[in-house]
């Protein structure tokens, strides 16, 4: 049984300093570097943004196409990324999950590479974490959610319980980083 690791929007932007940051939302990155070596393939996730969206009408300008703020996080090892997916490209309020990439498709990636269990980590639990995960149980794929190697926005208090919940009762296991072999 094959598997990937989907790491999700660990950008500049998000985290600490960045013009949408995820409260700790650098405390991944480690967790992330120290998993990506149990995997097949290491798929990553980035907003990449026009600079005018319709997107902005909801969220601070984040993650413009080709500014540091869209950049990985530094202390992320992106070297060892197989497919690098860019989403919400368009001018409009699209790019949550990362099935929803403009330059490749995560779904014909993943068949063609006979990936059958997908494991999500990165930024942030309740956005794009969320609607990654649970578009990949859609999708027919043994998703699992990394729940320390992912951050909440937690525009509501509690928003992060939340999604967790959601995404176990849409089928989404949910693992600690420890778990992985």
């Amino acid at each position: 049984m094959k598997r990937a690791l989907l790491i999700v929007d660990v950008q500049n932007d998000f985290c600490p300093g960045g013009t949408l940051a995820v409260k700790d939302g650098d405390k991944v990155v480690p967790v992330i570097n120290g998993i990506m070596d149990n995997f097949d393939l290491v798929i990553s996730s980035q907003d990449w943004h026009p600079e005018e969206t319709v997107h902005f009408r909801k969220w601070p300008v984040h993650c413009v196409a080709g500014t540091q703020g869209a950049e990985f996080h530094p202390g992320l090892e992106a070297d060892k990324i197989d497919l690098e997916l860019l989403k919400g490209t368009d001018n409009k309020d699209d790019g949550y999950s990362a099935f929803e990439a403009t330059n490749a498709s995560l779904t014909d990636f993943l068949q063609e590479n006979n990936i059958q269990h997908l494991y999500v980590c990165g930024l942030a639990t309740d956005y794009c974490v969320k609607a990654s995960a649970i578009d990949a149980v859609t999708q027919g794929f043994h998703t699992y959610v990394i729940t320390d190697a992912i951050a909440a926005v937690n525009v509501q208090p509690g928003d992060d319980e939340k999604s967790l919940q959601e995404m176990y009762q849409k089928g989404c296991i949910l693992i600690e980083s420890a778990e992985i072999q």
